[in-house]
């Protein structure tokens, strides 16, 4: 693949690329550049960290490292759940990305962080940010961030840190890291590491807009490990108006994880209704959506199917 191409499979389905002219000079200066994403195992995988899971694999393809960092310390801090509880599901998320075939370098924050170079960088950043902008960076991120305590302002830092320590070239994540990643690349002299960073949009919650998706709220999300009758009952409740593209988060699952893993698509339609319609891409889908061309019962049921193609073999391999 030359970079070009590499370059076009990473753009896909991005929201942004800080900067794309640094990504275009690491692909020509490295061969094998080092990617990583970080996640808080206080849950289990939904589609909504599915979506930069898509793109880690994405990053593979084009020749990176993938790093996966189950960011235990950070979930501790952020509130997400006692030690045991994190402990338990940095397990869970383990056996996940085992199950998803992902070829991953898995690190768990806890094996650092306590490091002394490390804290030594978290402090440095410390003294050079405010507590305006840290808790700024934590509005999509924070349990409870209008009752911000101490230790979630401690990490937005340990994410800046965490990519120098890591020594990566890249961090991936949802645009509600953008703040953070912001504070990395401004600055990037305070510990003298600089990265690129790349956005994926998020998913919009099933309960409908002003929500990303979420597992912690009921018929909000998805896991990847979701039994069928789970994904079609959540599915089926989901906030899908016809006609509308905007913030629907069945057309977004299908431009983000159904068609980056499957060629083509089969709407199943009535005769009366015009029959069955098979569609080779998403603008093809958004535009017969927006035209009122599809049903959203139909659209519904046809992500519902193609979920479980994606997610049933992931099921089947986790247990």
């Amino acid at each position: 693949m030359d970079n070009d191409k590499k370059l076009e499979l990473i753009k896909r389905n991005t929201e942004e690329i800080v900067t794309e002219q640094e990504l275009k000079e690491l692909l020509k200066k490295k061969k094998n550049p080092v990617v990583y994403c970080g996640y808080e195992p206080s849950g289990p995988m939904h589609l909504g960290h599915f979506v930069t899971i898509t793109k880690l694999i994405d990053l593979q393809k084009a020749g990176f490292k993938v790093k996966i960092l189950l960011a235990d310390i950070h979930a501790f801090l952020n509130r997400k759940g006692d030690e045991d509880l994190i402990k338990k599901e940095v397990e869970n998320w383990k056996k996940t990305i085992k199950a998803i075939g992902l070829d991953a370098e898995v690190v768990l924050g806890s094996s650092y962080q306590f490091n002394s170079d490390y804290q030594r960088d978290v402090m440095k950043l410390a003294q050079a940010s405010t507590i305006n902008r840290g808790l700024r960076s934590m509005q999509e991120i924070a349990r409870d961030v209008e009752n911000a305590t101490i230790s979630q302002l401690l990490y937005p830092l340990m994410q800046v840190a965490d990519i120098k320590h890591l020594k990566v070239d890249v961090a991936e994540g949802g645009m509600e890291q953008r703040k953070v990643h912001m504070i990395g690349k401004d600055m990037a002299k305070i510990i003298d590491y600089n990265f690129i960073a790349i956005h994926t949009p998020l998913i919009t919650s099933f309960k409908g807009p002003g929500e990303k998706m979420s597992k912690s709220i009921q018929g909000s999300g998805i896991s990847v490990t979701d039994s069928y009758n789970e994904i079609k009952n959540t599915i089926k409740g989901a906030y899908c108006p016809e006609k509308i593209v905007k913030d629907n988060p069945l057309l977004q699952i299908s431009r983000l994880i159904i068609f980056p893993r499957i060629d083509s698509i089969i709407i199943k339609r009535s005769e009366k209704f015009g029959g069955d319609l098979e569609i080779s891409n998403y603008p093809e889908l958004e535009k017969l959506y927006s035209a009122g061309k599809i049903h959203p019962l139909d659209l519904k049921s046809a992500v519902t199917e193609y979920l479980e193609e994606i997610i049933s073999p992931i099921r089947k391999n986790w247990k």
